[in-house]
């Protein structure tokens, strides 16, 4: 081996140590996550209702059934999942935390609810991102863990990569009939093989999701570092207004849904964010398909008067954009439906058999060199104990 490879090895092995827990407990709680929409879907019947063919309920009508049934809650959320799926609200309340509830879209009544944190995919989620740590230290600690993987990935195929083009063929297959050791061999570096282009990409986009430097630099990369000024603008606009006027007695959040709807006529599903301490504007994303993403409309309006502020039509975004917002769909591998779900799935759970197949193979080689070093010993042993039994 050169002695650059000795390095490579050296890396891939101790760093490979240092974050393998950490890379175990990420990769397969993101394997659990993958299919959780429809494990919900299977499992939970408030997760869908019948389709009337009635208009929705105007969001007004689904924050006061909220705030009769929770007085001190501000709800800073409003979903319309679809057709045949309930509106959700996110309801604030304060030091108590988040209350998750369920409303039938035709009628507004409330159809269930529930506290994030008795969840289990939240509680699954919030492992993955955070390992139940408190956030700051937390994504830190999965951040940098990520990172550490990436490299080992890298190593790792580099330091695996056959010489010989004869030799390749034979390397990219699992030998079943042989030894159990050669088989979790073969498991580490072929199956690492397959999945590291997968694995590189669900951690880009996991680590873009935490870090906003890690989207920006996907942004820019994407933009070929054009600075897009109107779209750094829209992030947070600021009302003009200072107090209610041209409202026609009808509910700016009412007003905001009727454009987005109007506007976004095959939309699947709308988030309308009426948090009004963040800013003086209330938003609302269209999204073409029901717990998708990416393919967003978004308006942003005055949230005194239902004026349009800014509006981020998909066919204007520009690629980082659009990319940036592709992110938790790539992550998660729905992108492209059941087969990219499949392939995320699949990738996640080699992730986390590769810190305990490669453990098990540092393992055997420690034991096989103890082992070694003890025939030398015993060989010396002998061959001193028969040279002074000559020489007596």
């Amino acid at each position: 081996m050169t002695p650059f490879k000795k390095v490579l090895l050296f890396c891939h092995r101790w760093l490979g140590f240092i974050s393998g827990l950490v890379v175990f407990i990420v990769s397969i709680t993101g394997c659990i996550f993958c299919f959780q929409d429809e494990i919900q879907d299977a499992i939970h019947d408030h997760r869908s209702v019948q389709n009337t063919g009635k208009p929705y309920v105007q969001p007004s009508q689904l924050i006061n059934e909220v705030k009769k049934a929770y007085p001190k809650a501000s709800p800073d959320f409003i979903y319309y999942f679809g057709t045949e799926r309930p509106a959700g609200v996110y309801a604030n309340l304060g030091k108590d935390g988040y209350e998750i509830v369920y409303l039938n879209p035709y009628t507004g009544k409330i159809t269930y609810h529930e506290k994030p944190q008795t969840n289990f995919f939240i509680i699954v989620e919030y492992i993955h991102l955070y390992l139940l740590l408190p956030p700051a230290i937390g994504k830190w600690i999965v951040g940098v863990s990520v990172i550490v993987f990436m490299v080992i990935m890298i190593t790792g195929l580099i330091l695996w990569w056959p010489k010989r083009k004869s030799d390749r063929k034979r390397s990219f297959t699992i030998k079943w009939g042989g030894r159990w050791r050669r088989i979790n061999y073969d498991l580490h570096n072929v199956l690492g093989f397959y999945a590291t282009s997968i694995a590189i990409i669900l951690s880009i986009t996991g680590l873009a999701i935490a870090f906003e430097p890690v989207s920006k630099a996907i942004y820019n990369t994407a933009n070929i570092g054009r600075n897009i000024k109107y779209e750094d603008e829209v992030t947070e606009p600021k009302s003009d207004s200072l107090k209610r006027a041209g409202i026609a007695n009808k509910p700016v959040v009412d007003i905001a849904f009727a454009y987005a709807r109007q506007q976004a006529p095959e939309a699947e599903m709308f988030l309308i964010h009426n948090d009004p301490a963040l800013s003086g504007a209330i938003g609302v994303g269209a999204y073409a398909k029901s717990l998708h993403y990416s393919n967003a409309n978004g308006f942003e309006f005055d949230k005194y008067n239902g004026k349009l502020l800014k509006s981020y039509i998909y066919d204007k975004k520009s690629p980082g954009l659009k990319l940036n917002e592709m992110n938790y769909d790539i992550h998660v591998g729905q992108i492209g439906g059941l087969t990219t779900k499949i392939i995320a799935f699949l990738a996640s759970l080699i992730c986390a058999s590769l810190p305990i197949t490669g453990f098990i193979i540092w393992l055997g080689k420690r034991k096989k060199s103890k082992s070694k070093g003890k025939k030398v010993r015993d060989a010396v042993h002998h061959k001193t104990h028969k040279r002074v039994v000559q020489q007596a």
